[in-house]
């Protein structure tokens, strides 16, 4: 066969595959969301039915989960432009991040410590191997900054990855429960501390919850993700060098 066919084929291939797996997540995120808005229950955050929508799409259509991924290549490269955006979310912020620079920072820098070194011991108290243990340090951090962190660490992507999601699902179903059980009223002290936990998904449920708690949030967890990255290399230097 003519070698110039074959790459035709292949790069038609590549594009329905994209075309198709950019279709589907969309169809099935916005059905999600939808929804959401109907039922009015944390419990199905559109995050959660998604994953869930697309699993069991995929076990019904048969589609192996790297055929998938194949398709869905230029959203893993969106990532890398969308931690730089964090940078802007913050600029936008800033006169909130000024008039409270020090309760925000304190507290996405305890949050971090203690997530990431919480994540760790639980993980090899309960037995896990070295390699997976590492893999869940950065799960409370979004997903771009997770994965470079997991990689700088030596920990398995896709553990990291599974983890962030669940991660941020569940911060977004229970943190207005776990804000009423320890009587935290202060909308600050909410947004923060679900902008650390449980990064862009809890985000979103804040910003629903309450405007100012929203944008706390939304600072949190870009500080939060910028102190995690800044602690995990300076582990891996003093640990490996």
């Amino acid at each position: 066969m003519d070698p110039v066919s074959v790459i035709t084929n292949l790069d038609f291939m590549v594009a329905v595959r994209f075309i198709v797996a950019t279709v589907v997540s969309i169809a099935v995120f916005e059905l999600a969301v939808l929804l959401y808005h109907k039922v009015k229950s944390p419990l199905l955050n559109p995050m959660l039915v998604t994953v869930v929508g697309l699993i069991l799409a995929l076990n019904l259509l048969q589609v192996p989960v790297e055929t998938y991924e194949q398709g869905t290549g230029l959203f893993t490269f969106m990532l890398g432009p969308a931690t730089v955006a964090l940078a802007y979310s913050v600029y936008r912020q800033r006169k909130i991040l000024k008039e409270h620079f020090i309760p925000v920072v304190a507290g996405c820098l305890v949050g971090s410590i203690v997530s990431m070194v919480s994540a760790y011991t639980l993980c090899r108290l309960l037995g896990l191997g070295h390699d997976m243990a590492i893999s869940f340090i950065p799960k409370s951090v979004t997903t771009p900054i997770a994965i470079a962190a997991s990689q700088e660490l030596g920990g398995i992507t896709a553990i990291t990855v599974a983890a962030v999601i669940i991660t941020g699902i569940l911060g977004a179903i229970f943190s207005p429960y776990m804000a009423k059980l320890f009587h935290i009223k202060n909308r600050i002290a909410k947004g923060v501390a679900v902008g650390t936990a449980a990064h862009a998904i809890g985000t979103s449920r804040a910003l629903e919850i309450d405007e100012l708690e929203g944008a706390m949030s939304g600072v949190a967890l870009a500080v939060a993700g910028l102190m995690t990255t800044f602690i995990v290399i300076v582990a891996h230097i003093v640990f490996q060098g």
